[in-house]
């Protein structure tokens, strides 16, 4: 740990100087970080309870949750079965064990003011886990946990909104940090669970592909999928019992269409356009090509590259397949761009999947190159677009735009981490 300079006994140290240094290593030094982040976790609490108290609750979906439990505590276990007042359960049955536990403590969901104590509680878990991730990175500056607050957007998802996404993203940060630190069959299966809540925790998953074969080779990769299959049809099975295509189909239903007035992004472009398959499938294109993109050329360099990689862990199934070390700052630069890859060519995205990325980015502006004001200057811009209601063709543009501009940075910035460059 770096220490504060010392000076000789009885001599006068010169004060404006000793006051820089300890600024300067609270703001950058990672050691520090705690005695960054925890005043500022404290005054967040504050906030959010100042939330709660003097902005009014906004019912969306809440009730539909606990009216889609309520059957399922009746013993309805036939996922066509299973609706509420905004439709059909449309979620994996993770989300069904989690809102029974808060059916449970909230008085069938009456009591809407302890649930927004227990989302409250859900909130800052989630910011101690990714100042942890930032901790673990020692990659990017301190003082980027000032920012981590300051999401309006993400305060209204978490204690006035009550969205499910909530409990899946808490669950995928702490696989991350369990990632980062090498506990990774921990990992897979807190990565399992925020999967078992919303399927969204996909978008993370050729991140999580890579960093496994890179460690583990090829054998052990299987084995982390199979974990991860296996705990899915576990969390599943009195669905899969009673019916497993409506479960499959419901539960993981990759062809949904998002109504055009609920989107974030994409506004720009006409309803038909939006709505067609076309469309959908040039987004899936885009997809594929901008991860196949960082898989082939970007994640692998310092190893020696991807045919590099994939020859050892077939050639040597048992062993890792790297030559370089997977550090923390690699495993969270490639999961965080695995995921922010994803939410660019998402054809729908409503305002609570802003808590899919919004403590994330932060970092991923500082895996570019750019300068600091330009940083901010995206951050603060991708903030507005999430908060324009109804989203417009600007806002939504210039969010394209600005998720954009992120993954072009990081492709010609630090795409393996800051310790990989």
């Amino acid at each position: 740990m770096p220490l504060l300079p010392k000076f000789p006994p009885g001599a006068s140290p010169p004060w404006p100087k000793y006051l820089w240094c300890c600024l300067r290593l609270l703001l950058t030094e990672p050691a520090y970080i705690w005695l960054l982040a925890s005043p500022v976790i404290f005054v967040d609490a504050i906030v959010t309870q100042l939330i709660i108290r003097y902005i009014p609750y906004t019912e969306i979906d809440w009730r539909t949750y606990m009216s889609q439990v309520e059957l399922y505590i009746k013993g309805v276990r036939d996922y066509s079965l299973i609706e509420g007042p905004t439709g059909p359960l449309v979620y994996p049955a993770g989300h069904v064990y989690v809102h029974e536990f808060l059916y449970l403590l909230t008085g069938k969901g009456s009591n809407v003011g302890l649930s927004q104590q227990i989302y409250a509680l859900l909130y800052i878990l989630s910011l101690i886990i990714m100042c942890s991730i930032y901790r673990q990175t020692r990659g990017v500056p301190n003082w980027l946990v000032l920012l981590l607050p300051l999401s309006k957007r993400l305060h209204s998802i978490f204690v006035l909104r009550l969205f499910n996404d909530c409990w899946s993203v808490v669950a995928v940060e702490a696989a991350v940090l369990a990632y980062q630190r090498g506990r990774d069959d921990l990992g897979t299966i807190l990565f399992s669970a925020a999967l078992s809540v919303k399927m969204s925790a996909l978008l993370f998953l050729p991140g999580v592909l890579v960093i496994l074969f890179k460690r583990h080779g090829l054998l052990q990769t299987l084995r982390h999928v199979a974990l991860l299959m296996i705990t899915q049809v576990l969390i599943a099975s009195p669905f899969l019992v009673e019916n497993s295509w409506a479960y499959t189909t419901r539960a993981f239903e990759f062809s949904r269409v998002f109504l055009y007035r609920w989107t974030v992004n994409w506004r720009f472009v006409d309803e038909t356009t939006f709505l067609s398959p076309g469309w959908a499938r040039g987004l899936l294109l885009g997809h594929i090509t901008v991860l196949c993109g960082f898989g082939l050329v970007k994640w692998c360099r310092r190893d020696g590259g991807v045919w590099a990689i994939l020859s050892r862990g077939l050639r040597r199934p048992t062993l890792p397949a790297h030559l370089a070390p997977v550090t923390a700052d690699h495993v969270a630069t490639i999961l965080f761009t695995s995921n922010l890859i994803g939410i660019l060519f998402a054809r729908s995205l409503h305002y609570q999947f802003y808590a899919w990325y919004a403590q994330q980015l932060p970092f991923l502006a500082w895996r570019t190159r750019y300068p600091i004001a330009l940083k901010i200057g995206l951050l603060m811009s991708i903030e507005y677009c999430w908060n324009v209601y109804p989203s417009t063709p600007l806002s939504s543009g210039l969010l394209a735009l600005g998720n954009a501009a992120l993954v072009v940075g990081i492709w010609f910035g630090y795409s393996e981490g800051k310790d990989g460059r």
